[in-house]
């Protein structure tokens, strides 16, 4: 998918929300800014943030830089990319994005858009990144083929924190790589049973009811991710 589509050279939305992977969106945000003829690097007006949670002091940081005149006579961009945002820190950006600042422009970046508040989403022009990686499908494809036992078994290793630097962690948040598996699980749900006589709206209401607990701080994702697991067919 080519952003070059949704987004105009000369006419630039203040606030974009872009769903998808982090890991195939920032590229393209930054060839799309090198195309202006704007640095992304040594520029103090281009900020670009990522984290596993985008917290309260965050987004205080943020609106500070938003707020502050330029360093250039060029545009200032921001590019913010997080698996999730807290409810206070959604509310900083409310006020962020309410007001539009001239000549400033955000790209804010997450895996799942429905996590973040609807007044939020309405500040934005939305656009949903179609990913080119396909490992999720293949990932949630064996799944389904095993047994209960080596499925729980495999949830167990989905979850694991990794031993790497701290920057693997960052990119790919638990919560975020749940939710990454379970839109493939129903995707690969949907393809094979929407047309057999024995289709069943349980195996997905259990993934809707899992997805809304994995975005809430404090649910168990393994326990979620198992109940999803004991209820969906073995192909």
């Amino acid at each position: 998918m080519d952003l070059d589509q949704y987004l105009d050279q000369k006419n630039l939305h203040h606030a974009y929300l872009i769903e998808g992977a982090r890991e195939e969106i920032v590229p393209e945000i930054l060839k799309f800014i090198n195309k202006l003829g704007i640095k992304t690097s040594g520029n103090p007006d281009f900020c670009e943030i990522s984290v596993d949670s985008f917290k309260i002091d965050e987004a205080l940081y943020l609106r500070s830089m938003g707020s502050e005149k330029g360093f250039t006579s060029q545009k200032k961009f921001f590019i913010i990319s997080a698996n999730n945002f807290s409810l206070d820190s959604q509310g900083v950006l409310l006020k962020i994005f309410e007001e539009p600042i001239d000549n400033t422009h955000f790209f804010i970046i997450v895996p799942d858009k429905d996590a973040l508040l609807k007044t939020l989403i309405s500040r934005f022009f939305v656009i949903k990144f179609e990913t080119k990686n396909n490992s999720d499908i293949a990932e949630a494809e064996k799944f389904i083929a095993m047994s209960l036992s080596n499925r729980i078994l495999y949830i167990k290793d989905l979850l694991a924190d990794s031993d790497e630097e701290e920057e693997i962690l960052i990119k790919d948040g638990v919560r975020s790589r749940a939710l990454k598996f379970l839109n493939a699980l129903e995707a690969i749900l949907h393809n094979r049973l929407i047309s057999k006589a024995d289709f069943k709206i349980t195996f997905f209401q259990q993934i809707f009811k899992a997805r809304e607990y994995i975005r809430q701080p404090g649910s168990s994702v393994k326990s979620l991710l198992e109940s999803v697991a004991l209820v969906i067919p073995i192909f």
